[in-house]
């Protein structure tokens, strides 16, 4: 293939998701790799040793079980079938490409070196040191000369000069957070010839000076910062404002310039392509082990990837002119999921020109209107990749003097509600199923869609706040402190203090503040800047391109339409309008309905496990109704004792038995309207009652005061005496759950006389009680029938009192490793159904105390001892284990036994599946929780549907 005029060749930019392509420049290996032909030889002969490096759970080899490099493009390509399960070894961007090409779209030609080869190199030794093994180096010339056939053109040929792009491409898109060269090949020689032959010198010394501060930056460590003073410089001695005002003289002498940055930086530019090429595949490599992608990988839990691949591909110009030009566009809108092409372009211009903001895009309608055929042809290769892929689509492209080239496709990055609209729409429009929708909404967007709005953004108030408007990027609302630096935002965030992270732009390393961050605001940058793209992947509002937001790092103050804000003032955005505003406005939950109510009704349809709620008092009863909880798995009744203080403290420091049951005749009617409450809130579905488990040393302070003494009836004396006995070195492993109900029976059945009473008193106003009565913290038989036979007993006692029953059922919670041991035998006792504490049974099982792991526990995860903090991800391979015997055990003696969880694991999707594969009966979390558990147990049920 040729191009109309000459045989330059034709390629890839990089434009969007706006970031992968164009790399914001981080500590790199400087001057890497620069070698002598002699040095490269012996360097790719070097035997291969095990470099420390990113940790990953799969193991390093050396050995490549495929082959290493993939051409595409010129009738070679991957077929469908094949494609996705290939991106293990490809990459994303390296599948996606083989598979465009194999349906026949005009895509650039080139080749993928394997993510294998990655593992490889990496293991060959550190950054600065590792090589391509010799055979790999064959390959990839063998590659090289695929696209040189495919072009016409040849690397480094004067004649018919051919030049490529080096893109990264993990299997797991990280937008931003590894290494990407374009126009890679040019010379002095070559840039002169490529003037020449194109008839377009201006394009040509525009791509040279391009590629010298890429290159520059990513390959030879020199600061993008020293090119851009030059081309500032240059620009101010000029009289011109834009990039794209220079002529092809001044652009010739920015190149000069360039050389002379190389210079100064004690390093020289290789002028041979081959070389070229060595170097940037290197850095390429090189930057899967960079700070930037092990942060990403850390906060985005990537796990198990062999490494990037690296696509090297010829490169299509959209800087030839005005016929020329580069973009990006979602097939639908990622902020509401609008059935619209969303996405932008520049006219003669290169792939950063986007994410760089040095000029402000055109939205992707216009094209329309300045190159209608191939807006054209662009919508027909929308309506293709759409039905094909069968899903909503990120696509790069550039034009090249009239000629479309797509660049890149994938599934597109989209916020919550555009997640929940796009597959209620794709299933509507017969292009997926109800199961294969629901795979397509992840737990974390149904997270984004249940955070706050802003509770009325027509009040007075909400509107007298606002103070700018820019570009609505991530939808959502956000309300946080100013913070104008990474560093700041992650000291605020482990303070426990929502920020919003304010900068003129940020760049990926700016990654651990955006994650920190309540919410995002840049001065520039577009709907595809990096911002907004990682905010978008991350659920954070955003609002990008506030033109007139300035400001002031030195004061630490921003200025925005005449309003000054330091920093630590408040401040609240709106990703939905783009709307700025100066205080902290006042939020309010979502709703259920439309889409996201669809999307639901199929989440209930296709789970077969029940999702219920952890809830204390009504109002949290009501909550988790509202959320689709189909009962109450865990009600702590020791958190309705906070709500009766005085009564408790008297029960406890009772200096005699008649004193405190007469505390405890206090309690009954406060104890029996809360379960009132909540059976009237939780109307015909089950509410399992935990009886009380906590040390009582929590419900009084450390020291005694006259107030204190006051309230209970006791001297001050006394009641330091009584603080004192309670005290216990461990009291987490002390005197608590059922030990406190044996040692202090009369608790427990006040408790269960407080259950059954409310019982029947709701019984009485027409509601339906459900009760399960939990015995906590049991490590043998005997603990748990001791309080099995007081609840059984004032159940009768009760029944018989009212002449009047309720039907309930009684179980116990499996939070001793002991416990799990004796499954069948506590199952023989009676017990009808086993919640799993997996808070409690994690800790005692690691040996660890939850409220001390984060003295350790982020060492422990930085160096691969442990892959996840087990109290936030389940641990399946150890707890797991004792999890999955005891639900064995307890089946096989009572096939009708119920098992569920209650700890926090029962909220997170992963270990929500992993319940689910275990035969579990329900999970229960938190009620603002309960729809994220509910979509976890509709997608293990239908795992199948799962791409």
């Amino acid at each position: 293939m040729r191009t109309t005029r000459t045989s330059v060749a034709v390629a890839l930019v990089f434009v969007a998701t706006a970031v992968e392509s164009f790399s914001f420049s981080a500590p790199r290996f400087a001057r890497r790799h620069v070698r002598s032909a002699t040095t490269m030889t012996a360097a790719l002969t070097e035997p291969a040793t095990v470099a420390q490096t990113v940790a990953h759970s799969k193991p390093k080899t050396t050995a490549l079980a495929e082959p290493a490099m993939h051409p595409f493009g010129g009738g070679k390509g991957t077929l469908a079938e094949k494609g996705d399960s290939y991106k293990w070894l490809l990459g994303g961007k390296g599948a996606n490409l083989a598979e465009m090409a194999a349906i026949g779209l005009n895509i650039p030609p080139g080749f993928t070196l394997t993510t294998e080869v990655c593992q490889q190199y990496c293991s060959s030794g550190v950054p600065g040191e590792a090589a391509l093994a010799p055979e790999v180096w064959e390959e990839t010339l063998a590659g090289l000369k695929h696209v040189e056939e495919c072009m016409g053109a040849k690397l480094g040929d004067p004649e018919a000069p051919l030049l490529l792009s080096v893109r990264s491409g993990a299997a797991v898109s990280m937008p931003g957070m590894m290494d990407t060269v374009l126009n890679l090949g040019l010379t002095d020689t070559v840039a002169e010839a490529l003037a020449t032959k194109s008839g377009n010198p201006r394009f040509a010394y525009d791509s040279y000076r391009r590629f010298l501060d890429m290159f520059g930056d990513v390959v030879m460590g020199i600061p993008h910062a020293a090119f851009e003073a030059e081309l500032d410089d240059l620009k101010v001695s000029s009289g011109v404002w834009e990039d794209s005002d220079l002529n092809a003289d001044q652009l010739k002498d920015l190149v000069q310039r360039y050389k002379q940055v190389y210079v100064a930086h004690d390093t020289t530019f290789p002028e041979d392509p081959l070389e070229q090429m060595r170097l940037a595949i290197y850095a390429v490599f090189d930057s899967w082990q960079s700070d930037r992608a092990i942060k990403y990988m850390e906060v985005q839990q990537i796990k198990g990837l062999l490494g990037t691949a690296v696509n090297v591909q010829a490169m299509a110009f959209g800087n030839m002119g005005d016929t020329s030009g580069t973009g990006v566009l979602f097939t639908r809108d990622p902020n509401t999921g609008e059935h619209a092409l969303f996405g932008e372009y520049l006219v003669n211009a290169q792939g950063e020109d986007v994410v760089a903001g040095i000029r402000t895009p055109n939205p992707i309608s216009q094209l329309d209107d300045e190159m209608p055929k191939v807006y054209a042809e662009l919508m027909k290769n929308v309506d293709i990749l759409e039905k094909h892929f069968k899903d909503m689509q990120d696509i790069e492209f550039t034009v090249q003097e009239g000629q479309l080239f797509l660049l890149q496709t994938r599934s597109g990055k989209r916020g919550g509600k555009a997640a929940v609209e796009i597959a209620v729409s794709l299933e509507s429009e017969g292009l997926v199923s109800k199961d294969q929708a629901l795979h397509m909404v992840t737990p974390e967007h149904l997270d984004i869609m249940l955070h706050p709005q802003f509770k009325d953004e027509d009040s007075a108030e909400y509107t007298a706040a606002v103070i700018g408007e820019g570009l609505p990027a991530s939808p959502g609302a956000a309300v946080g402190v100013i913070a104008f630096t990474t560093e700041e935002t992650e000291r605020l965030y482990a303070a426990g203090t929502a920020a919003i992270l304010v900068r003129d732009e940020t760049s990926p390393e700016d990654v651990g503040g955006m994650f920190a961050a309540e919410g995002i605001l840049t001065a520039r940058g577009g709907m595809t800047s990096h911002a907004a793209v990682v905010a978008r992947g991350w659920g954070k509002p955003c609002v990008c391109g506030l033109a007139d937001l300035k400001i002031d790092e030195e004061t630490k103050t921003l200025t925005l339409n005449g309003i000054t804000l330091k920093e630590g003032d408040f401040l609240s955005i709106n990703g939905g309008t783009g709307e700025v505003l100066s205080s902290a406005v006042e939020l309010a939950a979502p709703e259920m309905s439309g889409a996201l109510g669809t999307f639901m009704e199929w989440v209930d349809d296709a789970r077969k496990m029940d999702v219920l709620a952890n809830a204390d008092t009504p109002k949290d009863a009501d909550e988790a109704r509202k959320n689709g909880a189909g009962g109450i798995g865990l009600c702590r009744t020791e958190h309705m004792f906070f709500d009766h203080l005085p009564e408790v403290r008297r029960m406890i420091m009772a200096p005699d038995e008649e004193k405190k049951q007469a505390a405890i005749d206090e309690l009954l009617p406060l104890q029996r309207a809360d379960f009132e409450g909540i059976f009237t809130a939780m109307d015909g579905l089950p509410v399992t009652i935990r009886m009380l488990d906590p040390p009582l040393h929590e419900f009084v302070p450390h020291a005694a005061d006259a107030e204190l003494a006051a309230s209970v009836g006791l001297s001050v004396e006394e009641c330091q005496a009584t603080i004192a006995r309670l005290a216990e070195s461990n009291p987490m492993l002390g005197l608590r759950g059922c030990r406190l109900g044996i040692t202090s029976p009369e608790i427990i059945a006040m408790q269960a006389r407080a259950v059954f009473e409310a019982a029947l008193d709701a019984k009485v106003k027409g509601v339906t009680p459900v009760p399960k009565l939990m015995v906590p913290l049991i490590g043998t038989v005997a603990e748990y029938t001791h309080q099995a036979d007081i609840i059984k007993s004032t159940a009768e006692a009760v029944f018989a009192e009212r002449g009047d029953s309720v039907a309930y059922s009684l179980g116990t919670m499996i939070e001793v490793p002991r416990a799990a041991l004796l499954a069948s035998e506590v199952a023989a006792a009676g017990a009808e159904f086993f919640s799993y504490g997996t808070n409690d049974l994690t800790q005692m099982t690691y040996g660890y105390s939850r409220d001390d792991v984060g003295s350790f526990m982020p060492t422990y995860l930085a160096q691969g001892i442990l892959p996840s903090d087990p109290f936030q991800i389940f641990d399946q391979e150890g707890v797991g284990k004792l999890v999955e015997m005891a639900t064995t055990q307890g089946k096989q003696q009572n096939p009708d036994i119920k098992n569920g969880v209650c700890g926090e694991h029962g909220g997170e999707a992963g270990s929500v599946k992993y319940f689910y594969s275990l035969g579990h009966d329900y999970v229960s979390c938190s009620p603002f929780r309960v729809p994220i558990a509910r979509l976890a147990a509709a997608q293990a049920a239908t795992a199948e549907a799962a791409p």
